[in-house]
């Protein structure tokens, strides 16, 4: 049970919600978006946050579209992962966010409210960043369309207001070649110690990462360093660990040595899986 009592909107509109949302915080409410929810219930019955109000956004229609807009996917934020699983448009997300929590779970956390969340374990966001994919994003200036690696760095970046509305996605990044795989310590539904995703697109490979450092990744540098066929994979790899953007986690699920050891592990995978005659 959460202990506090709130307010709960539901508007079927882009310019209510945002209405709503300012109006609520000019009284003071610290109003928050709801889409899934379960971050906001894991987190208020810890009291990790309070607020007086929160605006459901699931009748929003834009935020529940799943299509192709010619050779363009356009996927709305409150879709669950279960629902981009059965639809199975994107097989890397279907694949990555899949293996989040389990079935019951995984039937109310969205692919937006993932991205958006709190929690460091934002698997959903990797193959967007890996698909160049843009975020649109709705505030009090309208409707914004912005690169994921401008609008994900660190964490998703949002004005005060603001909230995410649909992810578009190039056929080209969708159906190419792909690898992910998600490495626990210990049950089947426990956190990861990394989750790393990647496609090969253009003959070049691209790799992101969850779970190795506070936020998710992906990092032009070590892709270069992976891509460079001129030296073996073990060089390869060694040289693309000195470009990990920040301190590996050092925690109850796996140490920072045993951490990076698994991350190494799978970055041998992703090249043997990826490799067509040209390992050295």
């Amino acid at each position: 049970m959460i202990p506090f009592d709130f307010e709960y909107y539901r508007p079927d509109s882009i310019q209510e919600a945002i209405r709503l949302f300012h109006q609520l915080d000019q009284e003071g409410k610290k109003p928050l978006y709801y889409g899934g929810g379960t971050e906001i219930i894991t987190m208020g019955r810890s009291q990790r946050i309070r607020t007086k109000a929160v605006i459901d956004i699931k009748d929003i229609p834009e935020c529940n579209v799943c299509e192709w807009q010619d050779d363009k996917l356009l996927l709305g934020a409150t879709l669950t992962i279960t629902n981009v699983q059965d639809a199975k448009v994107f097989p890397l997300l279907g694949e990555t966010a899949g293996r989040a929590a389990d079935r019951t779970a995984r039937n109310k956390i969205t692919i937006g409210g993932n991205v958006a969340g709190r929690i460091r374990y934002k698997e959903a966001v990797l193959p967007f960043l890996l698909a160049n994919s843009t975020f649109v994003i709705a505030g009090t200036e309208g409707m914004k369309y912005v690169p994921a690696h401008q609008a994900f760095v660190e964490k998703l970046q949002l004005q005060k207001g603001a909230f995410l509305v649909q992810m578009i996605t190039d056929r080209q990044y969708v159906t190419a070649p792909y690898y992910s795989v998600k490495k626990r310590q210990l049950e089947k539904i426990d956190y990861p110690l990394v989750t790393v995703a990647s496609i090969k697109y253009d003959d070049e490979i691209r790799m992101a990462c969850s779970g190795l450092c506070v936020f998710p990744f992906r990092s032009l540098q070590m892709e270069t360093d992976l891509n460079n066929k001129h030296i073996p994979f073990e060089k390869r790899i060694e040289h693309a660990l000195t470009h990990i953007p920040a301190p590996v986690l050092d925690d109850i699920r796996g140490s920072r040595a045993y951490r990076t050891f698994v991350f190494q592990s799978v970055l041998q995978d992703i090249l043997r899986n990826f490799a067509k005659g040209d390992e050295r």
